[in-house]
């Protein structure tokens, strides 16, 4: 009989598919594995369900993890199946494991932790762990040893040995994701729409200082072939009837050549989708308008664009590596095709000015006015290891989180950090209530006033007396993001 696999997505307020667990499972053999995927979004009751399915011949649960609220989760489900069934190990990966993967194992509930990309470290971990072998010198794995010794601190830390790092891996080489691993039909169901999640590639070639991305994936960038991707697409396509791809990659645009390959490989194919995916200022600029045309009519309806500021001194210090013609030229670029556009700041960098933040909002202002099809997204920004930026903030005496119970009350989108004044941030927050619903196509005529009214005070900075904020906010509270 095959020995059986579980994986497990924590809770979260998001429903985009489970993609990492997908992979990972993808890549076990599955001739000698059953593998099972429990999405905690799902369940009514997530840790009865899991355990459900690891009594009996089960080899491991495996977890992914991402900081913030869904670490809560993970501890509370390692911690009852490890109170259950003592001798199973428990593996975690994802995001917080590969930037803290000895913080990770300090909980005595999990065993061992995946860094980095992680489908061929698991299906190592898994094919050692079916037969009783230990994970010592397993590439891109941290395991303890056994037990906790006494810091000078006077804290308990974990005996942990650290396997060599795993070569980051072109993902032509990993087998195609298998959506079969989930119920595709609920994930339509709680988006509203038949949208499939889809990643083509993986890395970041970029050196973005408030990033962890270059510390994950030192800088690398691999990218699917574009014939391979038609043909994953069209089969998932007769399966799933799906209307939308929404491509979850870093940076889709980084090969000008590949874009241009895949386009043609969607219209050759026959594949009659809309699709959305990431693109910077410069590879939107680099993409001349034959290409864009080429992309429009591939079925390409939208881009999320990291802008992150307004200031040329701001981009130059998080080395972003763009410049405002850039942006500017990619919004006009995206709407002469009429494509779609999500326009996403960031403001409050540690030292940042008034006049910064200020340039921030005018510039988010102009993409909006420049396209009715666009929308932009305003972020505080949040102090996270595994960059320059954090670096630093270490040096002058700042303090991350200490424990995984910390970390898991990070909020990375509703937080700010303590240089930001409260003025600036109510003055911050009424521009993004205003700028919604200052720009965009016609409203409806009873909502046509608030349209005037907010247009006029994101062209004057005037947002004083904001009593239409107050009245909509009471009516349709914000949704919480994280």
């Amino acid at each position: 009989m095959k020995k059986k696999v579980v994986l497990y997505n924590p809770r979260a307020v998001f429903w985009t598919m489970p993609l990492a667990l997908i992979a990972v499972g993808s890549a076990l053999d599955r001739s000698k594995y059953e593998v099972v995927l429990v999405d905690g979004r799902l369940e009514r009751n997530p840790i009865e369900t899991v355990l459900s399915h690891l009594r009996g011949d089960a080899v491991c649960l495996g977890i992914t993890v991402l900081t913030g609220a869904p670490i809560r989760d993970a501890l509370n489900v390692s911690r009852a199946v490890k109170a259950a069934l003592p001798s199973l190990p428990i593996v975690w990966g994802g995001w917080h494991p590969s930037l803290f993967p000895g913080q990770c194992l300090s909980e005595p509930s999990v065993d061992a932790a995946v860094v980095g990309q992680g489908e061929i470290t698991f299906a190592e971990i898994v094919d050692r762990l079916a037969v009783g072998q230990a994970l010592d010198g397993v590439a891109g794995c941290v395991v303890r040893t056994g037990g906790f010794a006494q810091s000078e601190a006077g804290n308990l830390q974990p005996l942990i040995q650290q396997g060599p790092p795993r070569a980051f891996r072109d993902v032509n080489t990993l087998p195609a994701h298998d959506y079969s691993l989930i119920d595709v039909e609920r994930y339509f169901a709680h988006k509203g729409k038949r949208q499939l999640d889809y990643v083509s590639s993986q890395g970041c070639r970029f050196r973005c200082t408030f990033c962890a991305d270059p510390t994950v994936f030192r800088r690398g960038w691999y990218g699917l072939d574009p014939q391979r991707m038609a043909q994953e697409l069209m089969a998932n396509h007769a399966t799933y009837r799906i209307e939308e791809i929404s491509f979850q990659d870093e940076t889709f645009f980084t090969s000008r050549e590949r874009v241009r390959a895949i386009a043609r490989a969607f219209l050759d194919s026959g594949l009659r989708v809309s699709w959305s995916a990431t693109m910077r200022s410069d590879q939107g600029e680099r993409l001349d308008d034959k290409l864009m045309a080429l992309c429009r009519r591939s079925g390409l309806r939208r881009v999320m664009i990291g802008v992150e500021s307004g200031s040329p001194e701001m981009l130059q210090r998080i080395r972003k590596d763009i410049t405002l013609p850039q942006v500017i030229e990619s919004a006009a670029r995206c709407a002469r095709h009429d494509i779609g556009a999500i326009y996403n700041f960031i403001v409050g960098f540690p030292g940042e000015s008034g006049a910064s933040i200020h340039q921030t909002m005018d510039l988010a202002a102009r993409l909006r006015a420049m396209h009715a099809d666009s929308e932009t997204s305003i972020f505080y920004f949040r102090a996270y290891p595994g960059n320059p930026i954090a670096e630093e903030l270490v040096r002058a005496g700042y303090r991350f989180p200490a424990s995984l119970e910390d970390w898991a009350d990070f909020d990375f989108y509703g937080g700010r950090e303590e240089w930001l004044s409260h003025e600036q941030v109510r003055q911050i927050e009424r521009f993004k209530f205003y700028q919604r619903f200052a720009f965009g196509r016609s409203r409806p005529i009873l909502r046509r006033p608030l349209q005037w009214v907010s247009r006029w005070r994101v062209n004057r900075r005037f947002y004083k007396f904001p009593i239409e904020k107050a009245i909509i906010e009471r009516l349709r509270p914000a949704q919480k993001l994280s």
